[in-house]
């Protein structure tokens, strides 16, 4: 019965928080059926990692980070191709929300400039557009805090020049 608790705690934390896993597909993938897939990597490594998940940190603030790892470290790879893990039973149980593009139109130009970042600021703008402090974009990356802003501040000048060249 304990099993089926935390499975319980899982999807419902999973469900509550699947958006910030689509905005990590969005960032990394251009085609929805790569961006499924890497949505279902990231399920699975999040379900793999959850033993782990002591609460030391908000539930959000770890996602990011094996979401951002599972992202960075699939597409670091020269072929750029996701392989999957086998499918586990439990995921199943996820009711898995399409991302609705039409909703994301306005943000089309900021993605398409953010695709010409590399993967670490990619990460650190998601992090931040997302209203997370430097302190937690800090802790997720495994940066310090001065280098975070000093990061964040070269990120929007170079975004700054794609977008307004």
């Amino acid at each position: 019965m304990k099993q089926n608790n935390v499975e319980q705690e899982f999807i419902s934390l999973l469900e509550e928080n699947q958006n910030l896993i689509h905005k990590i597909c969005r960032l990394y993938t251009d085609e929805e059926s790569a961006h499924k897939d890497l949505f279902q990597e990231i399920s699975i490594q999040l379900w793999k990692a959850y033993p782990s998940f002591r609460g030391e940190s908000k539930f959000t603030t770890w996602a990011y980070r094996i979401g951002l790892n599972t992202a960075i470290s699939l597409f670091r790879k020269k072929n750029r191709q996701i392989t999957t893990t086998s499918y586990n039973p439990i995921i199943h149980h996820f009711e898995y929300q399409e991302y609705n593009e039409e909703e994301e139109q306005q943000l089309k130009l900021m993605y398409q400039a953010l695709h010409q970042l590399n993967d670490i600021d990619k990460a650190l703008v998601f992090m931040y557009l997302e209203n997370k402090t430097y302190e937690e974009i800090a802790d997720t990356l495994g940066i310090s805090e001065v280098n975070a802003r000093v990061k964040m501040n070269r990120i929007k000048s170079k975004l700054k020049k794609i977008l307004n060249p």
